[in-house]
């Protein structure tokens, strides 16, 4: 028994001892811990007029390969999730006012969450759209519940106002859309 309670708590130290290392560990690929191939780095040090030879006079240290992995990562973009992304690219998020007798088309793959006013589901075809929030697909004609995201796998696919809503609707898109009038004309954005 006491040779079994040994083992046990051996095991139970060593265990302990490899989770407490790996979470201290950062994750791989992200800013703490950048991926950098080794031809990559080659490259690099080649340009920088170093060598990567394995002797003790290739002139690379480690802290010039730190300085070298920090200037790569502080020029990618988003670095550490704070940047921002251009203007026009479909990672922006707008948001886009509906009046009465507005449509708002979506393109494929855009997203879209109602934010205030009753919408109801467009489409050209019998499709519907899916409401990612209740997990189910909106016909054409279904009450949009707002603050669901609504994800539009094809074009000719929207929302538009109420007939008996008479506020501006407020919508947030994220992706490419047109927003059309009643008799078809399309409204600058």
């Amino acid at each position: 028994m006491k040779k079994y309670f040994l083992m046990t708590t051996t095991l139970l130290v060593f265990v302990s001892a490899i989770s407490i290392t790996n979470a201290a560990a950062p994750t791989p690929g992200s800013v703490d811990d950048p991926v950098v191939t080794k031809s990559y780095l080659e490259q690099y040090v080649q340009n920088f007029g170093g060598s990567t030879g394995g002797g003790n006079n290739s002139g690379l240290t480690e802290s010039k390969v730190r300085e070298i992995i920090a200037q790569e990562v502080a020029k990618l973009p988003n670095n550490g999730g704070g940047g921002t992304t251009s203007p026009g690219s479909s990672a922006d998020l707008k948001v886009v006012v509906l009046k009465s007798g507005q449509t708002l088309y979506a393109d494929a793959g855009a997203e879209l969450i109602v934010r205030t006013g009753r919408t109801i589901a467009v489409s050209s075809d019998d499709n519907g759209i899916p409401d990612v929030t209740a997990g189910k697909d909106l016909a054409v004609g279904t009450v949009i519940t707002n603050n669901h995201l609504l994800i539009f796998p094809r074009d000719g696919r929207g929302v538009k106002p109420d007939l008996k809503e008479t506020a501006e609707v407020y919508v947030m898109v994220r992706g490419g859309y047109v927003v059309q009038n009643a008799d078809g004309t399309r409204v600058a954005q």
